[in-house]
């Protein structure tokens, strides 16, 4: 593989497995507390935790988040492990960036997963940040259609992109460039950071640019300042380190846009570990709960083994709307009478 866009796929998912602290977990959802029910007058066997988003259904706010893609055997086997696994449990899939198969033709089979997952929300993903470097709606589109996708993200990646080695980092005049491109897309455009969070100023831009869809994803989780860090290949440089918390905590990031309501749909990702960070996701107004660390080592493994675990997030989202007295998520969603405030 010559392509440095596809080895870096690579290198990226090795960088995870030897550096633990990548996953930065700093657990910021643990400083939220919810109201417990004793008598939560409710069959547990009887809550629904389904949601309808982007013309789908599923079967709890669950979206794989965005992981890899590439020439390369086990990314491949990733990619079809996880969209097997959405298809059985009806969860929402987005993928890694796409913008290899364009630099690498024989990439474009890890992303061709709609046969793998005929029914389920499947969403494409291009770094917005390419518009100044060649990138337009042709690029766009055709990702769409590779995937078969419901919708595209529009990657926003500024922190990992100034510490990459190789980093793309012109960003500038961005906003106008989106509202071009997500005008002409057959599908709707989401707009997601990559694990430094959304602010307010960058939902309005979204706004202004015709964007009703926000991934916040926010810091907390993966660190991909620490990934790229240990791709510079400077043991004096530590730029990357330095960042590797830099940005807006998830829940932090909920709260803030809350006056955006209404004009806006907010996927909550970026360090949310279990079912009750889901939970307390969707009482802070996300529609959808992105994970992606939590299923990384699955996928590696089999379909069955991501099954298992979405399963068991499933099980814990569940429990937890049972504890706090709601019979589905509708009812969970933006009620922040569950949250106990500090007197």
């Amino acid at each position: 593989m010559s392509d440095t866009t596809n080895e870096r796929k690579i290198e990226h998912i090795r960088a995870i497995e030897k550096d633990p602290a990548i996953e930065r977990d700093h657990r910021y959802f643990d400083r939220i507390h919810l109201t417990h029910r004793a008598l939560p007058e409710l069959d547990l066997d009887a809550i629904d935790p389904a949601v309808e988003i982007l013309g789908k259904k599923l079967s709890f706010p669950l979206l794989i988040s965005s992981m890899t893609g590439g020439d390369h055997e086990l990314v491949c086997r990733i990619n079809r492990n996880l969209a097997e696994a959405a298809e059985h449990c009806q969860v929402a899939m987005a993928v890694g960036s796409q913008r290899v198969m364009f630099t690498n033709p024989a990439a474009r089979e890890s992303f061709d997963l709609r046969p793998f997952a005929p029914t389920a929300l499947l969403m494409g993903n291009i770094g917005a940040v390419q518009f100044n470097y060649g990138f337009g709606e042709q690029q766009c589109l055709e990702a769409v259609q590779l995937l078969n996708a419901d919708a595209l993200y529009l990657h926003l990646n500024p922190l990992q992109e100034a510490v990459q080695p190789e980093g793309d980092v012109n960003f500038s005049r961005l906003a106008d460039q989106i509202a071009t491109v997500s005008a002409k897309l057959p599908v709707p455009v989401i707009l997601k950071e990559v694990g430094s969070g959304l602010s307010q100023a960058d939902v309005a831009l979204g706004l202004s640019a015709g964007i009703r869809y926000f991934d916040v994803a926010g810091t907390g989780g993966t660190s991909w300042s620490r990934i790229e860090h240990h791709r510079r290949g400077n043991n004096n440089d530590d730029l990357g380190l330095k960042f590797q918390d830099w940005g807006l905590p998830t829940p932090l990031a909920l709260e803030l846009l809350e006056p955006y309501q209404g004009q806006a749909t907010l996927i909550a990702s970026g360090g949310l570990r279990d079912g009750i960070d889901m939970a307390k996701s969707v009482i802070l107004g996300a529609s959808l709960c992105g994970l992606a660390a939590p299923l990384l080592q699955p996928a590696m493994e089999s379909a069955e083994a991501v099954i298992a675990k979405i399963e068991q997030l499933r099980r814990e989202y569940v429990t937890a709307l049972f504890l706090l007295g709601m019979p589905d998520t509708a009812s969970l969603f933006r009620n922040q009478a569950l949250i106990v405030k500090a007197r």
